[in-house]
Order: C-alpha cells, then structure tokens, then sequence
C-alpha cells in the first residue's frame, strides 16, 4: 500500500482525497468547511478526522502529500495591457492558464480612477503588458508610472515590450515595489507567448500568496508547495488528453467545471478553422485553454444566473424537470435569494435539486459559449465568407463534468447536455458528438496533483473512476 493524500483548501470546503498509488485505487474521500479566517488546519484536522472515521485511512502509512487551494478568493489577479483585443487579451490568458482569477482587465493608458479601482480589488499580482517586442512603449512606461505613484502593494510581473522592460522595472522599483519580470507575451501580432509568465506567476503564488492567505502552517503539513486549484484542474486535463509514458490518453476533451463562486471551462485540443476555407480573425488559439465565469457560480452567483435567464424561462425548465411543480408551494425568488445567502447549502429534496439542475445547466450553457469560438457569415471584396474567431470545439472528443453538482446533484448527465452543440445556437462552436464523463469522486483537482510526479498511476486513476 502507498496510501497519497491529495488536499483541497477550497473556498467552502477543504477537500481530501486518499489514494493508493500502489493499487491504484481511490481509497476514500472527505471534507469540512474552509476555517481560512482563523486557521486553515482546524477545518483540515476535522477533514482528517473524517477521511480517518469514515474511510478507515491510516494516517501513519501516508507517504505524500499534495494540496492546492483556492480558499480566500484563490490568487486573483489584474491584467493591464495595451490593445485590449491584442496585449490584454494575452495577458488575461497567462492569468488564467497559471490559475489565476481575472479580478479585471485594462486596456491603453489608465488614469487615476482607475489606479483607484485596482488598489481597491486587493488582487495578488498585477500582470503589467503592453507593445509587441520594438513596438509601442509609451503606454506601458506611462502606465507603470501610475502604479508606481500608487499605494499598490502586491507583486507586479511586468511582461510586455522587451525594450521597455528594464526601464519600467527601474521606475516601479523605485518607488518601492515588488517586481518581476519575464518575456513578452505578446512578443508579435502573430505569436502568444504566454509560459514563461505563467510559470512566473506560479512561482510568485508559492513565494508571496501563500503566507498573505494563512497557509503556512497547511503548507507545513502538506511538506511542498501549494498550488492554484484550478491550476491542478488544467494539468489533469491535459494529461488525460495526452496520456503519460506508456499509458494512453483519451484524446482532445473538454471540462465543464461547475462550483459555487465560478463556472469554469477547460479544454485540450488543437486549434483548427471549421471549414478549409474559414477566415480565421483574432489571435491564436491555444492549445490547452482555461476560460473562468465569475459571475457564473450556482451559489455566490445564483441570482445572476436567475436574472440571466428569466424568472419565466426558469420557472419552464423547472416544470420540464419536475412535473409537479404546479402542486408545490416554491416562491422561486426566495429560493435563488436563500442559496445565495447560505453558499454551502447542499439540497436534498427532489425539487430543490431540480432547480440546482436549472442553474447549472443555464451556467454550462452560458460558460461553454464564452470559451468556445464563433463562426458566422461576412461579407467582404470577394462575397460572402465563413469568418472564425475563437477556438474550434465541434470535434472535441470528451467531454468531462466536475464539481459539487456532478456528486450530489440529481442526474448529473442532463447538466453536462447543455454544453453541447445546439441547432438553436448554430454559431457557437461547442463540441458535437463527444463522449460525456462524470467526475463523481470529485477527483480531478487530485489528478491534477498527481500528475507532475506520477502522472501514470494519475493517469490510470483518472480513467477506471470518470464514470459514463
């Protein structure tokens, strides 16, 4: 036996999966609340008690231990860049590729209202970009000055024109911040390059965040690192699309990822035009992509996604779900206002797990549209063309659904149909024929986990537990 445990300081609940990588098999699985405001380790010693009571998991046989956090608000983060379609756009996605959360994004010069709004958002890195390598510098220098005139006070990765780099370093630096710097992503119009500022980012999260969230004593226990959850929930993604030495993957897929606070979506797969002749516009699509919907979160967000929708369109989905609806005294209104006021109410009435349903499903839809890319009909010198801007996922061939919804909800399946291909939406480009998976043991932050030392026996553990 070679029992692993596997940690999550979520934003509810701390997680702990028990695995043996000997075996290979999922020993067994516990939580309790997020104690973050006092001390992490008390929610994490009733977590142990449990997976200990529960399980029968022997703590003294343990011989790793692995853990990743998103609890107080995960590693948020600001993105200033120059064109917002351009320099912003790949700043945002070295946030979120590094699992990060987008607090806000800024594009050209900024002022001081706004300097204002980003020393109010306390985010945990400012992500400074701006310029292609030789290109502009005045927007960048301009607005490293206002930051560093600024009471900010948290790390700044500066990632933007290489001949403006030194300089702006040199000014932040001078006024007392914290900087770092690594390569453009932007470094053309044609290239994103956004690695070297991710791997930055995590290594920032490590050296300052964790301290500033009061992980250090979890840190302690954990005996390593710990990392951005959704940073874990990307690298299980893509190992089970490509595989490990010896052990097959399962091919391009995409995960829907459905929790309180955000919605978030990742996928694995090549970028490709829908059709030979489709004009691709905007800059290139990754290869590995992480979208996160912050005001898609099935608690925190409940009334959003409410408002989203239509209490009427609502009200007809609920009905399509549970017929009886009609025969029930439910005031949806104050149903939406109490799962927002208690965020780790977990329902157990059929109703109230039908309405769970609704809105994930509606937050899927919605989710899935904002990461997949468009394809519509222009008109240019030469007629009518096909014209793609995003990332192509009609061909995706998995599709996997984890979270609090795809464990306790009522059929978990029918929240996964909404990320799928609708003649009602023909221009979105979401996957059409995949196959589907549940994460029912709630394991993929764990996987994730796994993956940079063990990624086979990861691997293994992943496919004999996702559950058609």
């Amino acid at each position: 036996m070679s029992i692993y445990l596997l940690v999550d300081f979520g934003s509810t609940y701390t997680k702990i999966l028990a695995v043996d990588l000997a075996e290979e098999i999922i020993l067994g699985r516990s939580q309790s609340p997020t104690t973050i405001e006092t001390d992490v380790t008390i929610g994490l010693n009733k977590a142990l008690a449990e997976l200990v009571d529960v399980c029968g998991v022997d703590l003294n046989r343990v011989e790793g231990r692995y853990a990743s956090s998103s609890a107080a608000g995960g590693l948020k983060m600001v993105a200033i860049g120059l064109v917002p379609e351009l320099t912003l756009e790949a700043a945002r996605r070295a946030c979120l590729g590094a699992g990060a959360k987008l607090v806000s994004g800024y594009g050209f010069e900024i002022d001081k209202e706004i300097v204002e709004e980003i020393e109010a958002a306390e985010c945990d890195i400012i992500l400074l970009c701006g310029g292609t390598d030789g290109g502009d510098k005045k927007t960048i220098t301009h607005n490293a000055r206002m930051l560093a005139h600024s009471n900010v006070d948290c790390p700044i990765l500066v990632a933007g024109n290489r001949a403006a780099t030194d300089a702006v370093k040199e000014t932040l630096e001078k006024h007392g911040k914290k900087v770092y710097k690594t390569r453009n992503v932007l470094p053309s119009l044609e290239t994103v390059e956004v690695e070297p500022a991710q791997e930055l980012i995590r290594e920032i999260f490590i050296a300052h965040i964790t301290h500033a969230k009061g992980l250090d004593r979890a840190a302690e226990f954990i005996g390593g690192p710990i990392v951005p959850t959704p940073k874990a929930s990307l690298q299980a993604a893509a190992l089970l699309a490509d595989g490990a030495e010896g052990e097959q993957g399962i091919g391009s897929l995409m995960v829907v990822e459905v929790g309180g606070a955000t919605s978030n979506i990742h996928s694995v797969m090549e970028q490709s035009p829908v059709t030979p002749q489709t004009v691709l516009r905007g800059l290139p699509e990754s290869r590995v992509k992480r979208t996160v919907e912050g005001d898609l979160g099935i608690r925190y967000n409940a009334p959003t996604i409410y408002g989203l929708v239509g209490r009427d369109v609502f009200l007809q989905r609920l009905r399509g779900l549970y017929p009886a609806l009609d025969e029930q005294r439910f005031d949806p209104d104050a149903h939406i206002d109490y799962l927002s006021n208690n965020v780790g109410y977990t329902p157990t009435a059929e109703l109230e797990l039908a309405a769970d349903i609704v809105l994930a499903r509606s937050a899927v839809s919605i989710a899935v549209e904002r990461h997949a890319g468009t394809v519509k009909q222009e008109f240019s010198v030469v007629g009518e063309i096909l014209v793609q801007r995003g990332k192509n996922l009609l061909d995706a061939e998995n599709v996997i659904g984890t979270g609090g919804i795809f464990r306790y909800g009522l059929h978990p399946e029918r929240v996964l149909q909404a990320a799928l291909f609708s003649p009602e939406t023909p221009w979105s480009l979401k996957p059409r024929a995949p196959k589907t998976f549940i994460d029912g043991d709630y394991m993929l932050y764990g996987i994730g986990l796994l993956a940079t030392d063990h990624p086979v026996q990861a691997l293994r553990i992943a496919k004999k537990y996702l559950r058609i």
